[in-house]
């Protein structure tokens, strides 16, 4: 299928977990009224942004996959025909959770996972407290109407993860992500985050000639404030739809996969590789 809508999720995540899943069904059913083939939710979407403490009583938030989340959205991606992305808190054993995201085909297959392989450790983004790095690669997801490649958040500041699923054969990148001001930063540094932020992904679409989008949060949670702004970018590093900063929204795109085969005839950086060179790329730090 050359032709894909393509619809991200904007949205608060104060609530608990319940309330948060039935309002996001909701929107995804708007989605689906405007067309979309595929949903993307922001990071762990199911409730309030976890991290922001160390608290162990947090660990009570997570659950497994397949689980109460996962059959939820299956049926509904059923129902609907869609591909639904959903970024979950995974309990996946005692003592072992990860930031993890379940893609959900039109059948209600879970088509594949992905877990957080780059984990931060930033004031108010204590996420190595909670989360285990990922042990599934940089795989790509095959789904009724496109190969998906999935990252999640600070995934998205490695362009080694975004050749990577381009590699191997993503048509369609996806940041969901929980990002946003600390309130004693914002006004000296947030315009500058924000841009910066936009403009990273916005060269991973350049450079690997493919389509991508980022769903963020948005809205005040204690003391962070997420910015929202969630984007689609074509293969060209156009922002093609964008959402606000302070609003729930769903922004919408139709993708046309075959452009990635123009752009990348057009600027050959696939085609120049050196890959004979790159073996450095692998150490730490070249002395």
């Amino acid at each position: 299928m050359s032709q894909v809508r393509l619809a991200i999720l904007q949205m608060r995540g104060n609530d608990a977990r319940d309330v948060n899943v039935e309002r996001t069904l909701g929107r995804i059913e708007t989605a689906v009224a405007d067309g979309a083939q595929i949903v993307c939710l922001q990071e762990l979407f199911t409730g309030p942004y976890p991290c922001q403490s160390e608290d162990h009583r947090i660990f009570d938030w997570a659950e497994s996959i397949p689980g109460p989340t996962t059959d939820q959205l299956a049926a509904l991606a059923r129902a609907r025909g869609i591909v639904i992305v959903a970024p979950l808190f995974e309990r996946r054993a005692p003592g072992l959770y990860h930031n993890t995201v379940a893609v959900i085909d039109v059948d209600g297959r879970i088509a594949g996972t992905y877990r957080k392989m780059h984990i931060p450790d930033d004031p108010l983004f204590y996420e190595k407290f909670y989360f285990t790095p990922g042990d599934l690669g940089f795989r790509v997801i095959p789904t009724r109407f496109a190969k998906l490649g999935v990252g999640i958040c600070w995934d998205q500041w490695y362009p080694e993860a975004a050749r990577l699923f381009a590699l191997a054969g993503a048509e369609i990148l996806l940041y969901p992500t929980a990002i946003g001001w600390i309130h004693e930063d914002k006004a000296e540094f947030g315009a500058g985050q924000l841009a910066a932020w936009q403009t990273m992904m916005r060269s991973h679409a350049i450079a690997n000639g493919i389509w991508l989008g980022a769903p963020n949060r948005v809205g005040i949670e204690a003391s962070l404030e997420f910015w929202g702004n969630s984007f689609i970018v074509s293969p060209r590093g156009e922002i093609v739809a964008q959402g606000g900063c302070t609003e729930e929204e769903t922004v919408v795109a139709d993708c046309d996969l075959g452009l990635s085969d123009v752009v990348r005839t057009h600027w050959p950086f696939l085609r120049d590789r050196r890959i004979d060179a790159y073996q450095d790329l692998t150490r730490r730090w070249i002395d």
